[in-house]
């Protein structure tokens, strides 16, 4: 593992292609109110770039909001759903092509509700992820080592994982409706902008 920490933006000698993992944490599961602290990338090659931005930032990182507006990138987030909202809202891009493995692992994995990272790390690829770090103070001006390592621990597996639940969704074919669910994700997040976040629209 080797982890990169920058300021406010990628450094112009970084750059992607193919497909990233993506990671944020912020001050709390409030993305309207609780800010953006921390954006973790990785290309699934066991180093992880941390961008991290302090209380007075502006959120301007033109490169990084130029990987997130480039649709030649498969984005790969464990639970998307947020992560969009939140990038969406700071940084002002997170366009697709998108991949959960959340959303994989609940059309595939049907057999269980544990659909965490720690529990696909560990039945996917006999990885025990540690989550002390979960709800530490991500608005610090200096992050710890321990958090440097947990936040980067949540991009470094996405791409094993996605590659493994890539497999079971085609032999149980649902490969395609999984697709189908990544493309609905943007307009998820608009219905939660809106309050629909809970109340179910296609309900009779």
């Amino acid at each position: 593992m080797t982890i990169y920490l920058y300021k406010n933006d990628l450094p112009p000698e970084v750059s992607f292609d193919g497909s990233v993992a993506i990671d944020t944490e912020t001050m709390g599961l409030k993305p309207h109110r609780d800010r953006l602290c921390l954006v973790q990338i990785s290309a699934g090659d066991g180093e992880a770039h941390l961008i991290q931005f302090d209380k007075n930032s502006d959120y301007n990182a033109p490169r990084l909001k130029a990987l997130l507006s480039d649709r030649s990138v498969t984005k790969i987030y464990h639970y998307a759903r947020f992560d969009v909202d939140v990038l969406e809202r700071y940084i002002g891009a997170a366009d697709g092509p998108i991949f959960c493995t959340k959303i994989a692992s609940k059309l595939v994995r049907t057999f269980t509700d544990r659909h965490g990272l720690k529990e696909l790390c560990r039945e996917l690829l006999s990885i025990d992820l540690s989550k002390q770090q979960q709800s530490s103070y991500w608005g610090a001006t200096e992050l710890t080592e321990e958090q440097k390592k947990y936040a980067a621990s949540d991009v470094l597996y996405l791409h094993a994982i996605k590659d493994k639940l890539e497999s079971m969704l085609k032999r149980e074919g649902r490969l395609e409706l999984a697709h189908e669910c990544f493309k609905f994700l943007p307009t998820r997040v608009r219905l939660d902008r809106y309050g629909w976040d809970e109340p179910d629209i296609f309900a009779h």
